[in-house]
């Protein structure tokens, strides 16, 4: 069976640069290529989820523009259920201005355009599918009250929630409360937190704060090293996997997307850990954000299973 899962998020339209060192203020660096991809962490999210063999329905808003009708191009080719997919009157579809260092680290800009127009009556017209989801997995580059609103349907029907924390910033403890799975990368961590995440005895203590927030499982990632799993009933760095790594866009949402399908499918939580890195691994290894998200036999022969 195809597990059911639920993504509501953004979408955008990626602007990537390379560039041999990553800029600072005042600072002019010349690039070396530019290309232009589909992006947006909700639908990477839901790239990656169906890449690796589920059932995905997204629920987005996109621009009247050729990019919002690429878009829908490129979520129909991964076979993704576009039915809750609606278009602004007002707003362009999203972008991202992205630049890459030699060393595969980057910076980004989000500019939301249709992104921020996703509303309450939005989740409310997708209803069925998150009360029929086998999941539900969101981010935060929508407006929070339609996160808000979404995570109180999941949680009045018992749904498990997928929380990728980004772009970070404070949440309520209730809320996070509801969360099954809460997926923060060290700088996401130290916000909802006030705790630097260095080291594994940080990335513990803070993922213990939010477990006492409510949440059922804090799995912090922590880029090549791995990720801190905190659960009821572990607490350990499930590691990571050397590769050569080109460019770290979407590597967060790769994660998120791999423990999605890996916990849908009943897999045991290291091991989905442990998949989800791997997803993330084979991500950073190519440029761009869709592009480089795997399909579940290359997951698979990378681990050799």
């Amino acid at each position: 069976m195809r597990p059911k899962i639920a993504v509501i998020g953004s979408s955008n339209i990626d602007f990537v640069a390379k560039v041999p060192k990553l800029p600072i203020p005042g600072e002019t660096v010349i690039g070396s290529d530019l290309v232009i991809v589909p992006g947006g962490k909700g639908a990477n999210q839901a790239v990656s989820i169906a890449r690796l063999g589920s059932d995905v329905t997204f629920v987005t808003k996109l621009g009247m523009d050729d990019f919002g009708e690429q878009a829908i191009k490129n979520f129909k080719n991964d076979g993704i259920d576009i039915s809750f997919i609606s278009r602004s009157q007002n707003a362009p579809s999203g972008t991202a201005l992205i630049f890459v260092d030699n060393a595969g680290q980057n910076v980004l800009v989000a500019v939301p355009g249709a992104n921020a127009e996703l509303s309450v009556e939005d989740i409310n017209r997708s209803r069925s599918v998150v009360e029929n989801a086998d999941v539900l997995v969101l981010q935060l580059e929508v407006p929070l009250d339609t996160v808000e609103y979404a995570v109180s349907v999941a949680s009045e029907n018992g749904i498990p929630i997928i929380m990728n924390p980004a772009p970070g910033r404070k949440l309520k403890p209730e809320l996070i409360g509801k969360f099954s799975y809460l997926t923060p990368n060290e700088t996401e961590t130290e916000i909802l937190t006030n705790i630097r995440v260095v080291d594994e005895a940080s990335a513990k203590e803070a993922g213990l704060l939010l477990m006492g927030y409510g949440a059922d499982n804090v799995v912090i990632t922590m880029g090549k090293h791995g990720a801190m799993l905190i659960s009821s009933d572990t607490c350990e760095l499930i590691p990571g996997f050397e590769v050569k790594a080109v460019d770290a866009t979407a590597a967060g949402d790769a994660f998120t997307g791999g423990l999605a399908y890996a916990t849908a499918t009943g897999k045991k939580l290291k091991d989905a850990v442990m998949f989800a890195n791997a997803v993330a691994a084979l991500t950073v290894t190519k440029m761009g954000a869709q592009p480089s998200l795997p399909y579940k036999k290359e997951v698979e022969s990378f681990l050799g299973i």
